[in-house]
């Protein structure tokens, strides 16, 4: 079954097989047919004494290697060039597949496993549809023909021998610093691209809340296609670097055959069949190591691309259902009725939740730590399905719908602002890609942070570091402001937090804040108590399930769970914790 996985991604490149297919067995055969030639011609001249024919025999041997390298590169070239494409569309295959995925997978798993995926495992792959199966089937082909041929010489004779491997070590130090230099260049791109990839792994909420998945899978995809081009330019190298080396062994053969016959036409060395001999019994030792060698390579390849099989096989567990619609338009209207849910198998993280939210409205959600505050920021964009009850916007099951027309009308800020590792232009168009410049500016000036970017050495183009690290904390909120601002949502989802700002950086987020809650349905995580007022409601939750609901008056007339909160904020700034 593994097997048959595999060699369908091979299938695309039928040509180019064909041509590696070819370049293969002329390849073989001139190896296994040079030795007899030179036994046979070589008694020729032994008998004749022609020196003539010895110099025209040497330079025909000379284009039978020629002849034989070219078939070497005509096969490593288009086998390799197989091998990279192959590369390339399992990544991509598998980065897309990985877009497809729910936030539970991500949850259940670490980062850098998904990494080496995508990195390590699928370049096993390559290796084994064709460098394994390539010098298994030339190893295989020369050993045994090789040991027919030996077998009808002299079944006795044994010898090993060494040939001009100075020259074959000079040529490798020079070829080899080459393709040192170009697998470097490989190993850096393939490293952009896997930044590219680790980055929306620690962003996925971003990507699926903004809806970017399409985006991201064409960004990962450039990212890889400039790594295959440094790929091809370093196959170039190996597959020259291959043949060059025979030439230099062969032709160094053929030169001490010249200089051995001339020898045995002198009397001091014997016959041409202990030459053809020799030869056959060197290709043997390489071609017998060599198959050796394999089997243990076949076998961890074989187990990293099971990895990579196990992810492309596994199923999201948030899936369109068959005949979902998509909403053009969203008033924002939200009703949760009796919901519960719970992250596997552990208790309910909310239980029996029962809100209705006008469209417009903005509701305040409070509570201590672990009263499922978040759960619901989760459950409403969809990252996670109910276990019971359902959740309706604007009369609609969310799981009547598609993901995508859903996650579109929901704009999300987070507790911990996440900012992608490129520039702040980049940044805030992520909320809408096809954003105009003026559209871009208008929103980074509702969200207070058009003045700070200007002052910045390049501006919009400023790059702010991996996750953001080049910025102030409240500067990467601002942006991640500015961001969902120009993706002008219909409801709003925001954990807000700024007790970590100075004064100004706060009132410049509160003000920006503001600006993002107009006319927007909007759920808050309330940290602080001007969040709080602002809320034309107030849930008071605890335990999963909600105990208060109801304007900021009317809840601290009540004295219960809400007012001893608030009292305990006076002692205690940072009560109001994110669930």
């Amino acid at each position: 079954m593994q097997w048959r996985r595999l060699l369908a991604y091979l299938s695309a490149y039928k040509l180019r097989l064909l041509l590696a297919a070819i370049g293969l067995i002329f390849a073989s055969a001139l190896s296994l047919v040079f030795p007899a030639v030179i036994q046979r011609v070589i008694d020729s001249v032994f008998t004749d004494a022609d020196i003539e024919l010895l110099d025209g025999i040497t330079l025909a041997l000379l284009a039978v290697f020629l002849f034989r390298s070219l078939a070497s590169f005509i096969q490593n070239y288009n086998l390799n060039y197989v091998g990279e494409k192959i590369v390339v569309d399992i990544r991509c295959e598998l980065y897309a597949h990985f877009q497809t995925l729910s936030i539970r997978f991500y949850s259940d798993r670490r980062v850098g496993e998904l990494i080496s995926r995508i990195a390590s495992d699928v370049t096993v792959a390559r290796t084994v549809l064709t460098g394994n199966i390539s010098a298994f089937l030339q190893q295989s082909l020369t050993l045994v023909g090789s040991v027919a041929v030996m077998f009808y010489l002299n079944w006795r004779l044994t010898l090993f021998i060494i040939v001009l491997m100075p020259m074959i070590v000079a040529v490798a130090f020079v070829l080899g610093s080459a393709i040192r230099r170009a697998s470097t260049r490989v190993q850096d791109e393939i490293a952009g691209a896997t930044v590219v990839a680790e980055e929306v792994f620690q962003n996925i909420r971003e990507v699926k809340s903004f809806v970017r998945e399409n985006y991201e899978i064409a960004r990962y995809n450039a990212a890889i296609e400039i790594a295959f081009r440094a790929a091809v330019k370093l196959l170039t190298i190996r597959s020259v670097f291959g043949p060059i080396i025979a030439f230099v062994a062969f032709a160094g053969l053929a030169l001490i055959l010249w200089f051995g016959g001339r020898e045995v036409l002198d009397g001091r060395l014997s016959a041409g069949e202990l030459i053809a001999f020799l030869i056959y019994g060197l290709t043997v030792a390489a071609s017998f190591a060599g198959v050796i060698s394999m089997y243990s390579q076949v076998q961890e390849a074989l187990g990293a691309t099971k990895r990579v099989f196990e992810i492309l096989d596994t199923q999201a567990d948030i899936v369109d259902a068959p005949k979902a619609k998509s909403l053009a338009k969203v008033k924002g209207a939200i009703s949760l009725r009796n919901v519960s849910f719970a992250y596997e198998d552990e208790l309910e993280v909310v239980r029996d939740i029962d809100l209705d939210i006008e469209a417009g409205e903005v509701i305040a959600l409070v509570g201590p730590s672990g009263a499922g505050k978040s759960t619901i920021f989760n459950l409403i964009p969809r990252f996670y399905d109910v276990d019971a009850g359902a959740i309706c916007i604007d009369g609609h099951d969310i799981r009547d719908l598609t993901q995508r027309s859903l996650r579109s009308h929901i704009g999300i800020v987070p507790q911990e602002t996440l900012l992608f590792g490129g520039s702040i232009r980049e940044n805030i168009l992520y909320g809408k890609l096809e954003a105009s410049e003026d559209e871009m500016i208008a929103a980074a000036q509702s969200a207070n942070a058009h003045d700070f970017i200007m002052e910045l050495p390049k501006r919009y183009d400023s790059i702010v570091g991996e996750r953001g690290i080049k910025l102030s904390g409240g500067q990467r909120q601002r942006v991640a402001i500015a961001r969902a601002l120009l993706k002008n949502p219909s409801i709003l989802l925001l954990d807000e937090a700024t007790s970590s700002l100075d004064s100004e950086s706060e009132q410049l987020v509160q003000e920006a804040l503001a600006r993002l809650m107009r006319n927007r349905t909007t759920l808050i995580i309330a940290h602080r108590l001007s969040t709080v007022r602002v809320a034309h409601r107030i849930a008071v939750l605890d335990k999963g399930r909600i105990r208060e609901i109801g304007r900021h008056e009317d809840l601290m007339a009540r004295r219960g769970l809400y007012a001893k909160l608030y009292e305990m904020q006076f002692h205690d700034a940072n009560l109001f914790v994110a669930g």
